[in-house]
């Protein structure tokens, strides 16, 4: 076994997919892999990790390798990891520009749609379709369908997670929501009415202050705003300004609130759910009887959210060990690794957790993070299982893009601008910013 190439630094990594220098003193790895001197096939791997989970990816990954190539002595697989993400970004995408570096790459940072339209990226559908080692009606088909751009799956996760609105259960009782079909302006006004019903206020939403509600539900329908295939965008459009303004009237009507609110003070509340066990113990720890929403005005079902995502190089000469690697990714074994983060993209792992936790429910011996036992129902985890199957919303949102609609839409949230203003601003920046 070869030594774990475990780097910390892109310096490293630099050497075998760098970027050339403004001088042109250095230069790219060529797409042509050697083979070692045991007669195996090298692929290379690159991705970037954050500080924070550094520890325990790189073991996780380290076992891959470990695992991987006891499966598949014949390859070589070099794993390159840095924690730079300026760099990765940086070194890896004037890399696969000029047809050198990685043959499988971490992607979720990068601008994956101008490589699927450059024809930079395999097209993993045909791949997957022939290889008869994977249990493929056992796949989460509906998180890869979602995951398609241009008909094609050019990026494959390891996992997800999901971005869930829940609702207390007990308050619902006295009224009726159609959830699927809500606007914000009736989701208003039945929370105005249900949080003034009993003997202490209650809100709608509290903790978060208004920009990041409205982050939130940029994410969720980012592509009606964004389009970065032609470098436009639309937040200077009637419709943003009227978000913006839908947002600060429920503030300033006190349905919602920035201030902190005890368990129990909110109706609501949105979160990520990031497995099985999150159905229990982030669901019925907030609320006793919670219930699974779709956000007021959200077409689709579930956002899907991935930590991960990874690529196979187009002119990469070992495409077939490269895809082979992905296999490994979704295999059961793949899927079962210690240290692997979300929901399993293999139905019967995700089912299997979900089952061991009914019976443990069922038995009394399940208990809350706070030392309770949960009374959950069988219903419950029936739409439990439904929740993860039928997710189908995923978007591509910039964080960039994000972030300066957080930070320009606070002078109107705390009235130093318009609507219309702080609007305009973020169209300007964005646009820059797209076209930089």
């Amino acid at each position: 076994m070869k030594k774990w190439m475990y780097m910390i630094s892109i310096g490293i990594l630099a050497t075998t997919m760098t970027a050339c220098s403004s001088g042109g003193s250095e230069k790219l790895a060529n797409t042509e892999k050697p083979v070692t001197k045991e007669g195996k096939k090298v692929v290379t791997l690159a991705m970037q990790l954050w500080p924070s989970t550094m520890q325990e990816s790189s073991l996780l990954f380290q076992n891959i390798e470990k695992k991987f190539e006891e499966k598949y002595p014949d390859i070589d697989l070099q794993i390159q990891i840095s924690e730079d993400y300026e760099k990765y970004k940086k070194t890896t995408n004037t890399a696969l520009l000029a047809g050198k570096g990685p043959d499988i790459f971490e992607i979720s940072s990068l601008p994956i749609d101008d490589y699927v339209s450059k024809k930079l990226l395999l097209n993993m559908d045909e791949t997957m379709a022939n290889d008869k080692t994977l249990n493929k009606n056992d796949l989460q088909t509906n998180i890869l369908e979602a995951l398609k751009q241009n008909g094609g799956l050019y990026a494959m996760p390891m996992g997800f997670s999901l971005r869930a609105f829940v609702g207390d259960g007990d308050i619902l009782k006295n009224t009726t929501v159609d959830d699927k079909n809500w606007t914000w302006t009736e989701f208003a006004k039945i929370s105005k009415k249900l949080g003034e019903s009993g003997k202490e206020r209650r809100y709608a939403l509290a903790n978060d202050p208004p920009e990041l509600l409205l982050q939130e539900l940029i994410v969720d329908k980012y592509s009606e705003y964004v389009d970065h295939s032609t470098k436009k965008a639309k937040f200077d459009s009637p419709s943003f300004v009227g978000v913006m303004q839908q947002i600060k009237k429920m503030y300033d009507d006190k349905v919602m609130t920035s201030e902190p609110a005890d368990i129990g003070k909110q109706m609501f509340y949105s979160t990520i759910l990031q497995s099985p066990e999150n159905f229990i113990n982030g669901l019925h720890q907030i609320f006793s009887n919670p219930k699974l929403l779709q956000k007021p005005e959200q077409t689709a079902r579930a956002r899907i959210i991935t930590d991960s995502q990874f690529a196979i190089q187009a002119k990469s000469t070992v495409k077939e060990e490269a895809w082979k690697v992905i296999a490994f990714f979704l295999s059961e074994e793949g899927q079962s690794l210690q240290g692997r983060h979300g929901f399993s993209m293999l139905k019967s792992v995700n089912e299997k957790q979900l089952n061991d936790i009914q019976k443990q429910v069922k038995s009394g011996k399940y208990m809350l993070p706070n030392g309770k036992a949960p009374k959950v129902s069988d219903e419950e985890f029936t739409k439990f299982k439904e929740f993860i199957h039928t997710a189908n919303n995923y978007s591509v949102a910039d964080g960039k893009v994000i972030s300066m609609i957080g930070e320009e839409s606070a002078s109107f949230f705390s009235g130093q601008k318009s609507a219309e203003e702080a609007a305009k601003l973020i169209q300007n920046k964005v646009t820059t910013f797209l076209n930089e």
